[in-house]
């Protein structure tokens, strides 16, 4: 009896085995075995879902995990980008030697910087007219004497084309903001275009076209206004012109813009523009030259109220600006800037200044000005741009550093 039960067993193994394997070799079976177990499961468990799965009433902002703050965003010539604190910079007398301000090659050096908000967006106009977008907390952070990372790899600019202009917007989100603003772009010929900042504010990661720039000509400043501000354009034999800005009416983003400076003179080109609310009193033009050289000068004269800088209609030779010499060098930036802020000055080697605007003479439109700082032999200014808040003055450079400036 024992031997047949044993015998049974082993039947009823080598037949499952047989089973197991003809499953193991034959796809079909497997699945058809598949179905009818998830059958069975779904007519033993198949009952009505006890929870439910709700998309929250508020969309998690990115902004709202972004600490913000006021960070100085600096681009070089080859094109690398960073951000850092501005506390990081020291503020420093006129006419001192500077402190290094980025880790650059020798044939690179920091031409554009920019202070802005962490939650703001910055808009990037190239000198072929294109328009791209990058909002500031994406900008990779380092100190003074970092390099940073290649702008090409964060957004789609071509090799053959470069930045020029930068514009912080605060919130596209805005819409009574946006539709009450406007963009005004400038380029080295002397052409200026106006458009409506609702026209740019549908972000797009291609970039788009913000102005057709002509052969021969490229684009060199960009500023946002609200519509009812003055426009200044400087060229670098030292000529600048003011008109309002209601002279130069607003066109779509295919526009090519109209003559805002006449550019006559052989290798003379624009190399600033400025939009001046004609309210503001507490704003001075300050104009830099290539040498370290620079100066204030009031819009009108608050006595007599006689303009220093003339109205004009667009498109004339305007007035001098500076007293452009051999000493000077030729005029390389137009700033508007108020007594209580602070100026950063650049020079094509890296070497960085920080200094407050009160302590820049205000002089006559036609003067050539004073020295800012001091440039080496072979280097010369390559930026210069105002910061919104003025730090206490920091104590002297060490005197190390005052030794290698004399």
């Amino acid at each position: 009896m024992e031997i047949d039960k044993i015998r049974e067993e082993h039947a009823e193994i080598m037949k499952l085995i047989e089973r197991l394997k003809e499953i193991l070799a034959n796809e079909s079976i497997r699945f058809d075995i598949i179905k009818t177990e998830l059958a069975e499961v779904k007519a033993k468990f198949g009952d009505e879902r006890r929870t439910t799965i709700e998309y929250a009433d508020d969309e998690i902002n990115m902004l709202d995990l972004i600490e913000e703050e006021d960070v100085v965003v600096t681009i070089s010539h080859l094109g690398y980008i960073k951000r850092t604190s501005a506390t990081e910079y020291r503020q420093q007398r006129r006419g001192g030697r500077g402190a290094k301000g980025s880790s650059t090659r020798q044939e690179d050096f920091i031409e554009h910087l920019f202070v802005a908000s962490t939650h703001h967006t910055l808009m990037f106009f190239t000198e072929k007219g294109r328009l791209y977008w990058l909002q500031v907390y994406k900008i990779p952070e380092g100190d003074r004497v970092s390099k940073g990372r290649a702008l090409q790899n964060m957004i789609q600019i071509p090799p053959d084309d470069k930045v020029k202009a930068i514009i912080d917007v605060p919130n596209f989100e805005n819409e009574e903001y946006v539709s009450n603003h406007y963009i005004v772009l400038c380029t080295k010929n002397g052409i200026i275009k106006k458009t409506d900042l609702k026209d740019f504010s549908r972000i797009r990661q291609t970039g788009i076209n913000a102005i057709n720039i002509l052969d021969g000509d490229q684009l060199i400043a960009a500023r946002l206004t609200d519509g009812n501000c003055e426009i200044m354009m400087a060229v670098r034999s030292g000529r600048a012109i003011r008109f309002p800005e209601s002279k130069v009416r607003s066109t779509g983003r295919g526009g090519i813009g109209v003559a805002g400076i006449e550019v006559d003179e052989k290798g003379d080109e624009v190399i600033g523009m400025i939009c001046i609310n004609k309210e503001d009193k507490s704003r001075t033009i300050l104009v830099v030259s290539e040498k370290g050289y620079g100066k204030r000068t009031l819009l009108d004269d608050p006595e007599t109220g006689e303009a220093n800088y003339r109205i004009t209609n667009r498109g004339g030779k305007g007035v001098k600006t500076m007293n452009v010499t051999d000493k000077t060098g030729r005029l390389v930036g137009l700033l508007d800037v108020k007594e209580n802020e602070d100026l950063m000055i650049t020079c094509v080697s890296g070497i960085t200044i920080r200094m407050a605007v009160s302590k820049i003479s205000e002089l006559g439109r036609a003067t050539q000005g004073v020295k800012l700082i001091r440039v080496d032999e072979g280097d010369e200014i390559a930026a210069i741009t105002n910061l919104d808040e003025q730090e206490e003055e920091l104590e002297e450079i060490v005197a190390e550093e005052l030794s290698a400036a004399s």
